[in-house]
């Protein structure tokens, strides 16, 4: 089974022109006006702590999308970092910001574009219906949004190649935009009342106002998976972006508040208002230059629905990709390789918000900026989780400078420009954060199987994590795993077939997969990186066995996955690839070699330091046969692991089971009975038979009842690793003196060192 993947098709500079396409739009060409008002002539500075913070955060990004170049962006950094919970925060606070984005830049497309056909044949109406009207700026946003919704839809590299024209040929307008701006720019307009007639304090709510004209840099990070050498080309583009927008926008606003006085600054059309004022007294210069400016804002306005609309369908697909929606969101198109699915869906929402806000673009405007403020923090602390877990895949090309105090800084200050906001936008996030909480819980907790980086840290180390986080994490964990998976080591083709028919036999039970891993042992002096290079013979002998092993099940409906791993610890390796490969059970043969550890799965050293990663069965084969199983049982955490086999087996072959329970003497035989009744019922063995032996003796009543039965399935000892190596295990003692096959089940438990050392208290 295959996951389907994104074609590789856009370079850095398409990458580079995606983050500054969609940061230059309506962000200039509408809000330097409405920001003014607010702010005075300091609102130049407003955008410059807009794009300082913006910088912050494009470190994270850069180090997160060079070490997971995947689509979906920041979203499938939380969801992998911070659990599905923060995930469904950061997706469809992502998506829908991009969606509210992408309607609010829609609708500085229609103005400008009503405002070129205004007094022409092709001049727009306003439709009034019952309920609501629609204007004809709405009108012309509608045709831009269908219009850059059907060139996604058909697929990236045509997105990438629009992108790279359009954001050209504005950046050559805007220079001559500035060039010309700064023969009329005066001191004494910019100076006018002082710097800042409406206070200081106003500069950092007009940052909240103006932080939605930076969303570009991370959308950047959401086609990495479609990016040629992500690695090198990822921070480029994104740091790149960040820092020559920052620069475009200082300029263009000090030149605009220093033309026209900041008070009397359009509130539409600021930059064509400025215009007007350079090019005035010369005719020709007047109506070609302001034409060229309405062209350049068409154009920005354009280049920033074009690249939200295609980051937004990418983190729809991601999120359909993790189950956190619907799966069928993850369909691509035959021809057009794109998430045709998600890109519709994604347009249906633009155009119901154009229809429904249109009228209102500070909504739309406040609206994407507070859910990407949290998406920016929810990623910065995503990072910290990454490296605080020290996760071996975690390997970024990019690292962030001055960890860990950078990320902090961005998710305080990300976090931090949210108290700066309109008391309804503040409400807005709040409510938008409760509402994803709500779906995580009532929807996707029951489909998702993703665990996050931050959760496996807590509850691997629950012992020193205070009771409420293990407790948190544990209530907020998906409810569905993933398929259960059943790897088994693979080493001797005379043992092979029979573990692949017990691993077949469980992973059929439980709709799971069989993993088969080789694991070839080298020397120690030969360097792993050098293993195939000396030893051609690995990949002939290992592919011929990862063969048989998928022959195994050729006519089956079990999927069979193979990996071969090349280690200088050959067994110790079967515990780091169950952990590596998110094993549920593991099925391996019996190792003669380790006598005193043969009551348990690990070695000595290792059974002391650590817990075991899964769900272990051992198997010791005398001509296997699972057609009559004996379970002794009196009771715990292996007893229970084996009685699960046993009821799989039965279910399976049809198996005929007998459940063994020992007890002192023959006063102890009801007490016994009723325990044993009460066991079988708890396991779902009730139709085994059940018998209870008066001898007192464990290790002879097995024997005994063994003697007729062909399987044994047996809990791994309780017995601490010291009183071991004074006297044998019953394990060990039982192994050596019946006759049929025993199988070893063993099942993870947390132990204290004392415990580990002198066993379990009885």
């Amino acid at each position: 089974m295959s996951d389907e993947e994104l074609a590789k098709d856009l370079g850095l500079v398409s990458a580079l022109t995606i983050g500054i396409g969609t940061m230059i739009g309506a962000g200039i060409f509408v809000l330097p006006g409405v920001a003014a008002q607010e702010a005075g002539p300091v609102v130049v500075i407003s955008f410059v702590i807009g794009g300082l913070i913006a910088m912050v955060n494009a470190l994270a990004v850069s180090e997160l999308g060079t070490a997971m170049p995947k689509a979906g962006g920041g979203y499938y950094y939380i969801n992998r970092g911070l659990g599905p919970a923060a995930g469904s925060i950061s997706g469809l606070g992502d998506w829908m910001g991009l969606a509210f984005a992408s309607a609010f830049y829609c609708i500085g497309f229609g103005g400008y574009l009503t405002g070129m056909l205004e007094g022409t044949m092709f001049a727009f109406p306003t439709l009034d219906f019952v309920l609501f009207s629609v204007t004809d700026i709405q009108i012309g946003a509608l045709i831009a949004g269908i219009l850059f919704v059907g060139v996604n839809y058909i697929g990236a590299k045509e997105t990438g190649g629009i992108q790279t024209v359009i954001v050209t040929l504005l950046l050559l307008i805007l220079t001559v935009f500035a060039a010309a701006g700064l023969f009329q720019f005066e001191w004494s307009t910019l100076m006018t009342d002082g710097p800042a007639p409406l206070g200081y304090g106003e500069i950092l709510p007009a940052t909240a106002l103006v932080f939605v004209s930076f969303l570009g840099y991370a959308k950047i990070a959401t086609v990495a998976e479609e990016l040629k050498n992500p690695g090198r080309n990822l921070p480029i583009a994104v740091i790149g972006s960040v820092a020559i927008v920052t620069v475009i926008y200082a300029v263009l606003v000090g030149l605009m508040v220093g033309i026209v006085p900041w008070d009397t600054l359009s509130d539409e059309t600021p930059v064509s208002q400025v215009a007007e004022h350079s090019f005035a007294g010369i005719p020709v210069l007047e109506v070609v230059g302001v034409g060229t400016i309405s062209l350049a804002a068409l154009l920005a306005t354009a280049s920033s629905a074009n690249a939200s609309i295609l980051s937004s369908a990418r983190i729809n697909f991601a999120m359909g990709r993790d189950k956190l929606v619907s799966d069928e969101l993850n369909e691509i198109h035959p021809r057009y390789a794109t998430p045709y699915r998600s890109i519709a869906l994604t347009g249906a929402l633009i155009i119901l918000f154009i229809v429904a806000l249109g009228q209102s673009l500070e909504i739309l405007a406040s609206a994407a900026s507070v859910l990407h403020l949290i998406v920016y923090a929810l990623m910065n602390l995503a990072l910290i989780a990454f490296r605080e877990a020290d996760v071996p895949e975690y390997d970024p090309d990019f690292h962030v400078p001055f960890y860990p105090i950078t990320p902090i800084v961005g998710a305080t200050l990300s976090l931090g420009l949210i108290y700066f906001m309109d008391f309804e936008v503040i409400a807005l996030s709040f409510a938008f954060v409760v509402g994803s909480l709500a779906w995580y819980w009532f929807y996707a907790r029951e489909h998702t199987t993703v665990q996050g980086v931050l959760s496996e840290h807590v509850l691997e180390r629950a012992d020193e994590m205070p009771d409420a986080a293990v407790t948190a994490v544990e209530k907020a964990s998906p409810e569905v795993a993933g398929p259960h998976r059943v790897m088994v080591p693979l080493s001797n083709p005379r043992t092979e077939e029979t573990l692949m028919d017990v691993a077949g036999t469980i992973a059929a039970e439980r709709d799971g997969i069989v993993h088969a891993v080789h694991i070839v042992q080298v020397p120690d002096q030969t360097p792993l990186n050098r293993a195939d290079a000396v030893t051609d013979r690995i990949g002939v002998e290992s592919q011929k066995l990862l063969d048989r092993a998928s022959e195994r099940f050729a006519d089956t409906d079990v999927e069979v996955e193979t990996t071969t791993v090349v280690s200088h610890r050959a067994f110790e390796e079967i515990f780091d690839a169950a952990r590596r490969y998110d094993a549920d059970t593991v099925v391996m043969g019996w190792g003669e070699d380790r006598p005193w550890a043969a009551g348990r799965a690990e070695r000595p050293i290792d059974e002391l330091t650590h817990d075991l990663p899964c769900d272990f069965l051992v198997l010791n084969e005398r001509d296997f046969d699972a057609s009559r199983i004996l379970l002794p049982t009196a009771g715990g955490p292996d007893s229970d692991l084996s009685a699960e086999v046993a009821r799989t087996f039965a279910d399976a072959t049809g198996a005929d089971v007998e459940v063994l329970h020992v007890v002192d003497d023959d006063s102890e035989r009801e007490s016994g009975e009723e325990f044993l009744a009460s066991w079988a019922a708890d396991h779902d063995l009730s139709d085994a038979d059940l018998v209870v032996d008066t001898s007192g003796d464990v290790e002879d009543a097995i024997a005994r009842a063994a003697t007729d039965r062909s399987l044994l399935l047996i809990g791994a000892t309780e017995r601490g690793l010291l009183s071991r190596l004074v006297e044998r295990s019953l394990v060990f003692n039982v192994v050596d003196e019946v006759e049929c096959s025993v199988l070893l089940a063993e099942r993870p438990t947390k132990r204290t060192l004392r415990e580990r050392l002198f066993g379990l208290e009885k």
